[in-house]
């Protein structure tokens, strides 16, 4: 029975359309880590004090964004999924950041920090609320430059004010602790005296009345002694001048 041989011209178109695939699979994977070597760059290089920023992020987006943004770039730059010795310090810093805008109180003073600093643009390029340039959509993008680096002016000074309060804070901390330590000293080296004196009381008051038996013998005879001597004293006479 002969035997079907294949067209060696199939065989090959086959082959380059394999390599080919595999080619492509090679470029997409290189790609893949391309972009993930680039988020978590960005990531890392971004303004850690504005979450938005570390998400990439424009501010007064629904917190569904802000959940739905956290999840694609999370599992982008996963340590799990990537082999950057980077990724987990910027896996980190994205979660924090995520966990800033979560919070209602972080978000607040953050959104605050960034209003201030577009009060300071608009006084800078004497802008109004109604200017066109401060409008949502005609903002250009060297204003949005500027307003960053505004933003990263008012959290740092915010920052600093908040450091300098907490050192403050734990000075005079420190102060009242070393009070209470010293009035607690007290007490003790008090309590301690007290508790030696009443422990000496009995041996005390023995010693006294030694001491009081044996001075009054002593007074007694000294003075019986005394009168005798002046008794037995001769008065001498006077010589009379002239």
């Amino acid at each position: 029975m002969a035997t079907k041989t294949e067209d060696p011209k199939l065989k090959s178109k086959a082959d380059e359309e394999k390599e080919e695939r595999s080619i492509l699979d090679a470029l997409e994977r290189e790609s893949k880590e391309f972009d993930k070597d680039a988020e978590i760059d960005r990531i890392l290089h971004a303004f850690s004090l504005d979450a938005y920023a570390v998400l990439d992020l424009q501010p007064g987006v629904p917190t569904s964004e802000i959940k739905l943004i956290f999840r694609k770039k999370s599992l982008l730059i996963h340590p799990d999924k990537t082999t950057n010795p980077s990724a987990p310090a910027a896996f980190d810093k994205l979660k924090k950041a995520e966990g800033t805008l979560m919070d209602e109180k972080s978000r607040e003073k953050l959104d605050e920090a960034i209003a201030d600093a577009r009060h300071l643009l608009m006084r800078a390029h004497k802008f109004t609320a109604d200017s066109p340039e401060m409008k949502a959509g005609g903002m250009s993008e060297d204003l949005k430059v500027e307003w960053r680096k505004k933003t990263v002016e008012v959290l740092v000074d915010n920052e600093a004010r908040r450091r300098k309060q907490v050192k403050a804070q734990m000075q005079e901390e420190g102060r009242e602790q070393r009070k209470v330590e010293a009035e607690e000293g007290q007490r003790k080296r008090r309590r301690e005296h007290e508790v030696a004196w009443e422990q000496t009381r009995e041996k005390r008051i023995d010693s006294w009345r030694t001491f009081a038996t044996k001075g009054g013998g002593g007074k007694e005879g000294g003075g019986a002694g005394s009168g005798g001597g002046g008794g037995e004293r001769k008065k001498k006479k006077m010589k009379v001048l002239g």
